[in-house]
């Protein structure tokens, strides 16, 4: 029944997971190379994009509506971009992660506890920190503070932690992998395993908890 209701509820949503998916078990097959599995890493978010657009009413829509979807979209060429050159993926994660920020400060907790403001600060401030451990590149913590700062507003906000927190977070640890990639730190298959799993995971999560917040399914704080 959960399964029949996401195909005729939300058919963009089980359209992006098929995507994602082929795309994490084709990208070193002949299939996923080139232009196609360009095109299919990009339809997985392109898609999540898709569904938040249609799932949520237009009357509910408004303003943080508009910026997801932009910050959606910008991550799924950022997605796309960075396979062909890595600074012009990176410029679109970095204007993805600007929009959300501008999301998440749109939408603050009044009253953030103790945990959660030290939480955020780290957030704000390791990220960068840890990314240029991992990298020893200095424009790789630059991008990172974009991260970090979207992490941090993302976890501040009254948007459910455990949903839209804790996937900014899985967005931050994929971008670790990534850049321990080029840094002294060996991670073995770590990395080849789990950085699109965490990434995609953390945006269905972060996609997910904001459109049901819109539609008046799930409170927000």
């Amino acid at each position: 029944m959960a399964k029949q209701a996401l195909i005729e509820q939300r058919p963009w949503l089980l359209a992006s997971i098929v995507a994602a998916t082929a795309y994490f078990f084709l990208k070193d097959n002949p299939i996923g190379e080139g232009t196609w599995g360009i095109l299919l890493k990009g339809a997985g978010v392109a898609l999540l994009a898709l569904y938040a657009l249609l799932r949520v009413p237009h009357d509910r829509r408004g303003i943080d509506g508009g910026l997801l979807v932009l910050a959606l979209v910008l991550a799924a060429l950022g997605d796309m971009a960075i396979e062909l050159y890595f600074g012009i993926g990176g410029a679109f994660f970095a204007a993805a992660h600007c929009v959300s920020v501008a999301l998440y400060l749109r939408n603050r907790r009044a009253r953030p506890s103790p945990s959660q403001r030290m939480l955020g600060l780290a957030l704000l401030i390791g990220t960068p920190l840890i990314s240029y451990l991992l990298s020893q590149q200095i424009e790789i913590a630059v991008y990172a503070a974009f991260l970090g700062a979207m992490a941090s507003a993302a976890w501040m906000s009254r948007y459910p932690r455990y949903r839209v927190g804790t996937g900014a977070v899985l967005f931050v640890i994929s971008d670790w992998l990534i850049f321990s990639r080029g840094g002294p730190v060996d991670l073995g298959v770590l990395p080849d395993l789990l950085i699109w799993p965490l990434y995609y995971a953390g945006q269905v999560m972060i996609a997910t908890g904001i459109v049901q917040c819109l539609r008046g399914e799930q409170p927000v704080r």
